[in-house]
């Protein structure tokens, strides 16, 4: 008896559709063939085992089992439940009182029949409802993350005895139902960083709100204890809020990388990643054997944090270079090609000397300027030159650390933030891969940050007087045009230039050379 039962595999952030031909045949044996790697291949043990306790078993025929297409590569535990559904039914231990036609069945099977979660639950459901299927079967964990998509019925079972059931007397599975807009918008207005919580740092905080508003890079210079990363972990709290279809894109990611079981459902929060120092190039951009997304791609239409910049390895850095201009990182390998998106705003945030110290005659440790000179050089030029704003950060004094008064909140700042983004989809509406000011080039630079004659020669007097490099034109342009778009004024002012000014430390004679 042939029996065919769907699944999914996922490459990339998108679904595949897998059908498992199962054949009942006179004789002995067990053949599994489609390309399935190691962990599919286990799975008749794990099957076997779940049968017997629940009453059921492998009968002692010729099994063969077909992951179709038969070229494409599968991996991981997550067919269990499928490839044990098919062979129950075409082994006649069940009937199909429902069409199997219509379901995608998934789940890794412990030897008890309890189903333990799978990764992907959501692309695969986005691909299921556009190929027609109408039910969603697979582990209760992953069921509110799958119900997110419309028009299909996710149910989420705890065991393999309830599917059987299902198929086999025709007992009906709970439906998991999901408020998509209920739960997107609840925690919209409740942060868990807020920049209330920082005392003083008044001109850290506005370089943070426009960088904010136009999507820039940043990096903060400073000595140790000058609250560097409390400034950087509150940056996604004054971010606009996420679109629903930049929350959907976003958990998809998270989905794949099996990211989204603590919250289940959708994401409704930028995410924000801080990688250690010590990571590898292919755990920041993605990869491996079987490619998973890597820290920019989970940092997608968020924050991605690199605390002590100069640490990280000079090849981890680099690999940066084409995702932070393309915003989309591609894996190749022999047989096939994934890109996952990294649309992620980069915060760096690093000490300006070996000793954390710079030109203080009073600091414990002190570093010559041969010293600094090398420990800067660990950052590249190309890389620095995707940073559009550069903003020494110093410790706040006791004065304002003892103060009751709390500063600013997040929810308010956002709202300039917000208003600002706004600004920029009117201005960039007719480019659909162009959203806020960071993303614009030379032409968009000259088209949208003309100057007038004063602005002009007061950039000119400037990049004169503080050896300011040929690369900081361009960003101090940029920047100054998301500060006009803050005040909301149609016109760069020269207050916006002196501002943007501000704003590149590191291209300062002393700094880089």
């Amino acid at each position: 008896m042939l029996t065919k039962v769907y699944g999914s595999a996922v490459f990339g952030v998108d679904a595949t559709t897998i059908t498992v031909e199962v054949n009942v045949d006179q004789g002995v044996g067990y053949h599994l063939v489609g390309l399935p790697d190691n962990a599919i291949k286990e799975s008749n043990y794990r099957i076997a085992a779940a049968l017997q306790n629940n009453g059921f078993k492998i009968p002692g025929k010729k099994i063969t089992l077909n992951m179709a297409p038969a070229d494409l590569r599968k991996e991981g535990s997550a067919y269990d439940l499928t490839l044990a559904m098919g062979i129950l039914i075409a082994t006649g231990q069940l009937e199909e009182r429902h069409p199997l036609t219509d379901c995608i069945i998934m789940g890794e099977l412990s030897l008890d029949g309890s189903l333990q979660p799978i990764r992907g639950a959501l692309p695969i459901a986005v691909k299921a409802k556009e190929e027609g299927f109408k039910h969603f079967i697979l582990p209760k964990q992953n069921a509110r993350e799958a119900a997110i998509v419309d028009g299909i019925k996710v149910y989420g079972v705890d065991s393999i005895t309830q599917v059987i059931q299902y198929f086999n007397e025709g007992t009906p599975m709970e439906e998991t139902v999901v408020d998509i807009n209920a739960e997107f918008y609840e925690q919209l207005e409740n942060p868990e960083f807020d920049f209330s919580d920082v005392k003083g740092q008044e001109s850290i905080k506005r370089c943070m709100e426009i960088a904010a508003a136009g999507g820039h890079n940043i990096i903060l210079i400073g000595p140790p204890g000058s609250g560097k990363t409390m400034l950087a972990k509150r940056l996604p709290s004054i971010l606009p809020p996420l679109s629903l279809t930049e929350a959907l894109e976003t958990t998809k990611i998270h989905s794949v990388a099996g990211r989204t079981l603590g919250s289940g459902g959708i994401m409704t929060s930028r995410p924000f990643r801080s990688p250690h120092h010590t990571i590898s190039d292919v755990a920041l951009v993605g990869g491996g054997t079987f490619p998973q997304p890597g820290e920019i791609s989970l940092a997608h239409n968020g924050v991605l944090f690199l605390d002590e910049l100069p640490e990280f390895k000079r090849s981890v850095l680099e690999v940066m270079r084409q995702p932070l201009e393309d915003r989309d990182v591609t894996i190749s390998r022999a047989r096939f090609t994934v890109t996952y998106p990294s649309s992620f705003m980069l915060v760096a945030s690093m000490n300006p000397s070996p000793g954390g110290y710079f030109n203080d005659p009073d600091a414990p440790v002190t570093s010559s300027p041969a010293e600094m000179q090398r420990y800067l050089s660990k950052i590249s030029g190309p890389l620095l030159d995707r940073i559009d704003i550069h903003i020494e950060v110093t410790p706040v004094p006791f004065e304002k650390l003892s103060e009751e008064r709390k500063g600013e909140a997040s929810v308010v700042i956002r709202k300039r933030v917000t208003k600002a983004r706004k600004i920029q989809e009117v201005r960039f509406r007719r480019n659909k891969e162009m959203h806020y000011n960071a993303q614009m080039g030379v032409k968009q630079i000259r088209t949208y940050c003309k100057l007038d004659a004063a602005s002009s020669e007061l950039l000119k007097n400037a990049m004169e007087r503080l050896n300011l490099s040929a690369r900081a034109y361009d960003r101090i342009l940029k920047v100054s045009r998301t500060i006009a778009d803050l005040d909301l004024s149609e016109e760069i002012k020269g207050e916006h230039i002196s501002e943007a000014i501000q704003y590149r430390s590191l291209d300062r004679d002393g700094w880089l050379g």
